[in-house]
């Protein structure tokens, strides 16, 4: 979050109610509803940016200003500009509109004891389960809350941590709870309907489907984790002197993750029933389903007798005051977005007149080479949403390169997620540093550098054989 709630303004007010007005607008135009929606959006998307702009942190401004040369390179330079900046706020609007969604979830999460109860059980399991515990919970967690996961997890992984006297035990141990967390995080990046890896590239690449690409994604998402749990098994620290058992808190027990696995399958389960059944992207279908459950769970977390007035105050306060608070992300993020899309087109003819051309290589290659120019990209200090929304345009189509669009959409999610392992830009990467109290150069380097370079290499023979073999 970005910080302590602003002063009220007028810009306050508004911000909340414009971006709630812009989620319904996408969602309306990305479940096929009338055209005017969609440019209502793109419309209404300016106007937020505006409001956003006097209270985010100045660095931030970079990002509006470069927005403003590249829609000027644009209208001098391309004479099919209105549909290249058309298509670029649509895009924005959409990331904004899915932020928010997910941000409704997050906090209905953040007044339920039951979460953190769970959350508790998985910090205090033994040695021989914490990893693979953190990392699974990691991607419960991830679904509900986003980054919310990080920092909920990691404080808890601190604190359980802590409870051990031995300052070496202690280093490696939180360490080692960290990095479970983290790699539970990204592990969930490639398959999640709640992750903007999917959300993105589902928008991006044509001829994907949630459904198809579903099974190969989770193998990714294993794959992730496997690695991550052998490396922390194989490397395991030597320690001076046996660390001893870590207590379990009291009354945690299996139980305890009950209410988060119930709430993961009523919210997957409405939302593939909706998929399966209407054919709409699910990233589409969330926009509506993940903001509905949020305000039923608003609702019942009230006392009884007046649950319905509790949940309205609470939706109320999430319009009116948390919403204007992610100021930045959504600021950030949107405007990532426009910025891949407008740049990527006044690119193409620069990259064209060198002579760089992917068609020539194989389709394997192709797939491997995007692979690695996610986390690649992601070292340069660029978000994956820029990176992704920038180099997508110049990789050739599926068909062109003999692969199934599915294999492209597994490519990409999966250097999405490595770039969230090593980048020391990353938000993951920036908590982990902030809870070890280490920079995030070293978290990604070192602490994570062989991960990635195991992952990164797992990786491109997943999508190499994905290729070769016609998968998807």
């Amino acid at each position: 979050m970005s910080g302590p709630a602003p002063q009220p303004g007028l810009d306050i007010r508004l911000t909340g109610p414009v971006i709630v007005a812009l989620t319904a607008l996408v969602a309306v135009s990305q479940l096929g509803g009338p055209a005017w929606a969609g440019l209502a959006a793109a419309g209404l998307y300016p106007f937020l940016i505006l409001l956003l702009m006097p209270r985010v942190r100045r660095t931030r401004l970079i990002f509006p200003a470069l927005a403003v040369v590249l829609t000027i390179a644009a209208l001098a330079t391309r004479p099919d500009w209105p549909g290249t900046i058309l298509s670029a706020l649509d895009r924005a609007a959409f990331i904004a509109a899915f932020f928010s969604a997910l941000t409704s979830l997050r906090h209905a999460a953040d007044g339920s004891p039951a979460i953190r109860t769970c959350g508790m059980y998985l910090a205090h399991q033994p040695p021989g389960r914490r990893y693979i515990a953190l990392s699974a919970g990691g991607q419960m967690f991830a679904l509900l809350l986003n980054y919310g996961a990080i920092a909920l997890l990691g404080s808890l992984a601190t604190a359980a941590a802590r409870e051990e006297s031995d300052p070496e035990i202690r280093q490696h141990r939180m360490r080692r709870m960290l990095l479970a967390v983290q790699r539970g995080f990204i592990s969930m990046l490639p398959w999640s309907p709640l992750a903007f890896a999917v959300a993105i590239m589902s928008s991006l690449i044509p001829g994907v489907t949630y459904g198809r690409t579903l099974p190969y994604a989770i193998f990714t998402s294993v794959l992730l984790v496997a690695i991550g749990w052998a490396l922390d098994t194989l490397f395991k620290p030597r320690l001076a002197r046996a660390a001893p058992p870590q207590a379990r808190g009291e009354g945690e027990t299996w139980r305890a993750l009950l209410p988060l696995g119930g709430l993961l399958v009523l919210l997957m389960t409405v939302a593939l029933t909706l998929h399966e059944t209407t054919g709409a992207r699910i990233t589409a279908i969330m926009l509506v389903v993940v903001p509905a459950i949020a305000a039923l769970w608003f609702t019942v977390q009230g006392p009884e007798g007046a649950r319905l007035r509790h949940g309205a105050a609470r939706v109320r306060a999430y319009v009116g005051l948390d919403l204007p608070r992610y100021r930045d992300e959504v600021l950030l993020l949107s405007l990532a977005g426009y910025i891949g899309s407008v740049g990527a087109v006044l690119l193409t003819p620069l990259i064209e007149q060198t002579g760089f051309d992917l068609h020539v290589l194989p389709g394997w290659a192709v797939l491997v080479a995007v692979v690695w120019l996610m986390p690649l990209t992601g070292q340069l200090g660029m978000n994956p949403i820029l990176s992704a929304t920038l180099i997508y345009p110049f990789v050739p189509d599926a068909a062109v390169l003999g692969v199934t669009p599915t294999a492209v959409f597994i490519a990409f999610t999966g250097g999405w997620a490595l770039s969230g392992s090593n980048s020391p830009f990353a938000a993951t990467t920036l908590l982990l540093g902030n809870f070890a109290g280490i920079s995030a150069f070293r978290v990604g380097w070192q602490w994570n550098g062989v991960y990635t370079i195991c992952c990164g290499v797992a990786l491109s023979l997943w999508v190499a054989a994905m290729a070769l073999l016609g998968l998807g």
